[in-house]
């Protein structure tokens, strides 16, 4: 199982950080998690509820982390193992996650899927999703996978729908022309675009687009 304790920075502050497996006993504050850092326009429906939550820590708990901080938990990274095929990469949120529930988790199976990554508004600054990304990609590498994949959400695409396509929003943003909340820090975080897929979640800000995005474990071939 997963334990990692360091020190995250707020303001130059050194803060105490704890990144663990979650279990059974954090469901209300992971849930308390989604609704603070999904609100709407996002659809209330895909916040997590504790079946879903169940299913994560009874098939894959290694790719259930969240993060603490003095007893509060304030972020939550989810994952599940798939068999992935570069060659026909099209689906959606619902098909490849199981509509959040993992039952189709692949011990397997050769990519671990992002399901989901949070953080508590307020805690933001602190670099939380930065960290459990890092954490996730150690998972891949102990688990020897061949890859980490999600589907990045284009939250700052609305705003700009009418002056250009989705595909040349993406280009810019690659380009840094333009920053987009999720892209951008994906981007940071060391994931690759990999192919825009239309129709992927129910999302009014990204114009239910989201950009599949991958990092490659360094340690196998391809």
């Amino acid at each position: 199982m997963y334990r990692k304790e360091l020190y995250l920075f707020a303001d130059q502050r050194p803060v105490k950080a704890l990144i663990r497996n979650y279990t059974r006993e954090d469901f209300p504050g992971l849930i308390r998690i989604q609704k603070l850092s999904f609100p709407p326009p996002f659809p209330s429906e895909l916040w997590w509820n504790e079946e879903q939550l169940t299913q994560h820590v009874n098939l894959f708990p290694e790719g259930a982390l969240c993060v603490e901080i003095d007893g509060e938990l304030v972020a939550s990274m989810t994952g599940l193992i798939v068999r992935f095929d570069p060659e026909h990469p099209e689906h959606t949120w619902e098909e490849i996650t199981d509509s959040g529930y993992i039952r189709n988790h692949e011990p397997a199976g050769d990519t671990l899927y992002i399901v989901d990554i949070c953080a508590l508004p307020t805690h933001r600054k602190l670099g939380l999703g930065k960290w459990l990304m890092q954490s996730m990609y150690e998972v891949v590498v102990r688990l020897g996978l061949t890859r980490l994949l999600g589907g990045g959400r284009m939250p700052g695409y609305h705003k700009v729908a009418e002056q250009m396509s989705a595909e040349q929003y993406v280009q810019a943003v690659v380009e840094g022309e333009i920053k987009d909340p999720v892209i951008t820090f994906l981007l940071r975080c060391g994931r690759t675009p990999l192919k825009l897929i239309s129709g992927y979640l129910e999302d009014e800000e990204s114009l239910n687009h989201a950009l599949l995005m991958e990092w490659k474990n360094p340690f196998v071939g391809k």
